[in-house]
């Protein structure tokens, strides 16, 4: 019995420092993906504000289409940037950089008056938001232990639901100001969840992955163990990084020379000029998945979920609305059971299923909204019903799968020494990709009718199934280190004549 004490004394201090440890590493990754928000809130908000917009600066479906979608190619430039930045000046002050920009952005769309001026915070609120999405999913998945990696990183689609949900309230809320106020209000009040971001954001630490790439040991050791589920974890998890920054096993100094390549140089000739076959092989992975989450219409869904809700037969503004409102309601509901089922389940399992039940759930749709179209009077009580419940099945299985898991999968697999500029790539895909959709879904309805448009997404949402079925190996429990084997980047790396050598740190026990 005497020797069973010690034991059990153990087991009761380290239960509660890895329940500490979790706490600490979900707050982080919780502020973190709060960036996501800034995107989630102008999808939300610019769904309604364009009804009140159009009639206000009296301007054409075309300016309305470029209105909404244009967010999504000026973040590109924040996007691109990212990379550079977040490797400079690290993770956490590019975060804060993101919302303040966003800042001013969302202002000056508050107190637009014209076109023009509108366009110009669009474009300043666009360059935030493409800084945001890359950062976010990064900065979370480098923090986060591998046991609920999967949990955590998908916090930033967890945000964007979250965003979109408010910016659908905010839209009902400030309906019933006059118009020429109610939608300045719409994109004004904007502002205010960045403020709380970047205040938030500096009580959190550095990257652990970041500050071993500026040869800041001690400090990320101390951020390890703060975030990892045991002390030898954090110890895995620091030999891991030392090894893909190129930092022999052997130096445990606080402070060493930052390695080669620690701020970027070189990296874009890797990924683009001349990548190895590993290097290929993940590139056009993480590209894959972003654009057929964007390709397969989930921002048309959102951004005009007031018209097609309109060409269902609902025709009064504030029915419109609130109608809006139970989609985004359904997205974050869904995406919350998202988070629980990540780790639990996998990421393969959770893509196929939701990319299947979205492929049905789009034909649904466009048979509904076909058979209404073709409809006298274009009141038919059953397809209206068919075209509601489609439109929330379908925002359902993309916030429980495909949504998420993008973010998830994308942060998980590319190497230490491309992450940033990896993920400034797939983040550029995927908005270009919501941009070009986004800004071409009323033309396209009207030349192949809005049924037609909805069978096209589906049809590339079949696609996106046979790409993942064959393309995209399951990641869940896997440490980021780990995916340099599952991909063969690590075997690249190791052979590349003036590449970084790689030493496996890890080897003989057994991975987190």
């Amino acid at each position: 019995m005497g020797d069973q004490k010690p034991e059990a004394n153990i087991m009761a201090t380290v239960a509660p420092a890895k329940s500490r440890n979790k706490m600490f590493a979900f707050a982080c990754a919780t502020l973190a993906s709060m960036a996501s928000i800034l995107l989630g809130y102008d999808i939300g908000v610019m769904s309604g504000a364009a009804i009140f917009i159009k009639d206000d600066l009296k301007i054409s479906d075309v300016q309305v289409e470029i209105l909404l979608g244009i967010l999504n190619l000026y973040s590109l430039v924040g996007s691109y940037a990212a990379g550079f930045t977040s490797d400079w000046i690290g993770r956490r002050y590019t975060i804060v950089f993101a919302a303040g920009i966003f800042f001013v952005g969302a202002l000056l769309m508050g107190f637009a008056t014209n076109y023009a001026f509108l366009m110009g915070g669009r474009f300043v609120a666009g360059i935030g938001v493409g800084y945001a999405l890359v950062i976010a999913p990064v900065y979370t998945a480098e923090i986060a232990p591998a046991s609920f990696r999967g949990f955590l990183t998908s916090f930033p689609e967890v945000f964007i639901n979250s965003g979109i949900l408010l910016g659908y309230v905010s839209n009902y809320g400030f309906a019933h100001l006059r118009q020429s106020l109610g939608w300045r209000f719409m994109l004004g009040v904007g502002a205010i969840p960045s403020v709380f971001l970047a205040v938030g954001v500096l009580a959190m630490p550095e990257s652990p992955r970041w500050l071993v790439m500026q040869g800041r040991l001690g400090e990320a050791k101390r951020v390890l163990d703060k975030t990892s589920d045991t002390p030898e974890e954090a110890q895995l998890r620091l030999a891991d990084i030392k090894a893909a920054a190129g930092i022999p096993e052997g130096c445990n100094d606080d402070v060493v020379p930052a390695p080669k390549k620690s701020h970027g140089e070189g990296v874009w000739k890797e990924m683009l000029i001349r990548p190895t076959p590993g290097v290929r092989r993940v590139l056009l992975t993480a590209i894959g998945i972003n654009f057929f989450q964007q390709a397969s219409g989930i921002d048309s869904v959102v951004l005009y979920s007031p018209r097609v809700f309109e060409k269902a037969g609902i025709h009064d503004k504030n029915k419109l609305l609130g109608t809006t409102v139970a989609v985004g309601f359904t997205k974050t509901l869904f995406i919350l059971v998202a988070t629980f089922l990540v780790d639990r389940i996998g990421r393969r399992p959770l893509l196929l299923s939701s990319t299947c039940g979205m492929i049905l759930s789009l034909a649904a749709l466009g048979l509904g909204l076909t058979q209404i179209d073709h409809h006298p009077d274009g009141q038919l009580r059953w397809a209206i019903g068919v075209c509601i419940a489609s439109i929330l099945a379908y925002v359902a299985f993309f916030s429980i799968g495909l949504g998420p898991v993008t973010w998830v999968y994308c942060s998980e697999i590319l190497p230490l020494r491309l992450r940033a500029q990896g993920a400034s790539i797939a983040v550029a895909v995927n908005r270009v990709t919501s941009g070009v959709i986004t800004m071409t879904f009323i033309s396209l309805y009207k030349a192949i009718t809005i049924g037609g448009s909805f069978f096209l997404y589906g049809g590339i949402a079949l696609a996106a199934w046979v790409f993942f079925f064959t393309c995209l190996p399951e990641t869940r429990g896997r440490t980021l280190e780990d995916m340099e084997e599952l991909f063969g980047t690590k075997k690249d790396s190791e052979e590349a004549p003036n590449g970084v050598q790689m030493v496996n740190a890890s080897e003989g026990p057994e991975k987190i």
